[in-house]
């Protein structure tokens, strides 16, 4: 087990390790998947993650299969794995709504063989949620679309997947496997509390821009547990989730030039020269 710096709590490193996620995800994918230690560092100097808890962070993902040790000119550094840059490619398309949006009117369906133990259960529930699966039951999941994903979820869990038709209403169907008066409320919500913090940043701090839109993106994140993408024609009239996706969409693009400027030297000029970080 890696050394833990002392007062280094285990809320802490998730949070770094979520941040990190969020910082591949959104911003280092799409550069080669890659960044010096150095560089993350000076990264997440803005989100308050100090060097002993980035350094704990990565060191739980590489264990975990997410992110691998590379050499790069800048010095020392971590890559995504082809494991990581498949989650993160599918949430991106979630997050960002670049995937397709069609629906055959089919359900993909998974049964469950056999209920694990509670906390694997939990485990897989979770799992589940992310890639947009509602449950229909304890051992019964949907989604409007199946994931990419879905087999790695399943491996050691005895389940049939397939797709299927229902016969009766496929409104009443997806408000059994997800609550939307809840979500929608929560979409509302979102927007109320986000607009203040969004309106006092004029990106004018890059620095600044980058914790503000890598907050947002980090609050607006935690919905792909919750909404799985469902057509329009399931939804509710005025769905307050359309109203939200636009209000993200909208300030990630205005922080954009600010964001890029504070990535492109962190990237660039926050490796050797912070390398005792």
């Amino acid at each position: 087990m890696a050394h833990r710096p002392r007062g280094l709590t285990d809320s802490v490193v998730v949070r770094a390790r979520s941040a990190l996620f969020d910082v591949y995800g959104g911003y280092l994918r799409g550069r080669g998947g890659a960044a010096a230690i150095a560089a993350l560092v000076r990264l997440l100097e803005p989100l308050d993650f100090g060097a002993p808890a980035i350094r704990t962070a990565v060191s739980r993902m590489v264990r975990q299969g997410w992110l691998v040790p590379v050499r790069l000119p800048e010095g020392p550094g971590y890559a995504l794995t082809p494991r990581a840059e498949r989650r993160l490619d599918e949430a991106a398309a979630r997050i960002y709504r670049t995937g397709p949006s069609t629906w055959d009117g089919r359900w993909h369906v998974v049964v469950l063989e056999e209920l694990p133990g509670r906390v694997a259960r939990e485990r897989l529930a979770s799992s589940l949620r992310l890639l947009g699966y509602g449950p229909l039951g304890p051992a019964t999941w949907v989604a409007p679309r199946p994931s990419p994903e879905l087999a790695d979820v399943l491996a050691d869990v005895p389940a049939r997947v397939f797709h299927g038709a229902h016969d009766g209403a496929d409104a009443e169907l997806a408000a059994t496997a997800w609550d939307l008066d809840e979500l929608g409320a929560d979409y509302t919500g979102f927007v109320a509390m986000w607009e203040p913090i969004m309106a006092a940043v004029d990106g004018s701090v890059p620095a600044e821009a980058f914790a503000a839109s890598q907050r947002l993106l980090h609050s607006w994140r935690k919905f792909l547990f919750r909404d799985p993408g469902l057509p329009a024609d399931l939804l509710p009239e005025d769905w307050p989730g359309r109203a939200a996706a636009e209000f993200f969409d909208r300030h990630t693009a205005r922080l954009a030039p600010a964001v890029t400027k504070f990535l492109d030297d962190c990237l660039t000029r926050g490796g050797k020269q912070r390398s005792t970080a």
